[in-house]
C-alpha cells in the first residue's frame, strides 16, 4: 500500500514519487521549473547535520532544497 507524505519526512537512500506540488505563486513556479512535477520519481541522496537542506536525486541530477520548500511537495512511497 502506497503511503503519502511529504519530501521532507523521507529519509537517506529511499525512493518516492511526486504527487502534488501544493505550493502556489512564485514558490509553486520556481519548484516545477526545477523537474518537481507530479510523476517524477526522486531519491533522497542525504541531508546536512541539521537536516536542512535536503538533498534529492531526479532526472539524472542532484538538487537540494530547504525543509520549508520540501513541505510543499507531496510524494508517495511504497508499493501500490
Amino acid at each position: 500500500m502506497a503511503t503519502k507524505e511529504t519530501l521532507r519526512m523521507l529519509g537517506p537512500g529511499e525512493e518516492a514519487v511526486i504527487d502534488k506540488v501544493t505550493a502556489s505563486g512564485e514558490l509553486g513556479r520556481r519548484i516545477r521549473e526545477m523537474g518537481l512535477v507530479p510523476g517524477t520519481t526522486i531519491k533522497i541522496m542525504g541531508r546536512a547535520p541539521l537536516k536542512d537542506p535536503v538533498e534529492i536525486k531526479l532526472k539524472g541530477y542532484n538538487l537540494t532544497l530547504r525543509n520549508n520548500e520540501a513541505d510543499h511537495i507531496m510524494v508517495r512511497s511504497g508499493e501500490e
